[in-house]
């Protein structure tokens, strides 16, 4: 079984950076065999795709919203997926959460990911 612990949220302000991490475990994981990507939910709203890689690939993918903003990277060695969040927005606030799933081209379809970490608050007050 995949387990998915994040880490690294907070409170920043508008125009801040955070870095929120993902690890993977369980028997046999690796980054490689699945796709990892960062969803949010914000209160109220369904829980959206903001990025995915595919790291044996190398694809990613990145919501409209958060391009030229995010930077998804995974390390094989830790195998962690990081997602790098630069000026951040109030409309950013949200419960992100890591998933492991097949591919970064379905990072849109939530249904399709199959393992979640518990998540990480990510709050940029306006």
């Amino acid at each position: 079984e995949v387990q998915l612990v994040e880490s690294g949220g907070g409170l920043v302000q508008a125009g801040g950076s955070l870095r929120i991490s993902c690890v993977g475990s369980g028997s046999g994981f690796s980054v490689d065999d699945y796709a990892i990507g960062w969803f949010r939910q914000a209160p109220g709203k369904e829980r959206e795709g903001v990025s995915c890689i595919s790291s044996r690939y190398g694809r990613t993918y990145y919501a409209d919203s958060v391009k030229g903003r995010f930077t998804i990277s995974s390390d094989k060695t830790k195998n962690t997926v990081s997602l790098q969040m630069n000026n951040l927005k109030p409309e950013d606030t949200a419960v992100y959460y890591c998933g492991a799933g097949p591919d970064a081209d379905v990072c849109r379809i939530v249904a399709l990911w199959g393992y979640w970490g518990q998540g990480t608050q990510v709050f940029v007050p306006s």
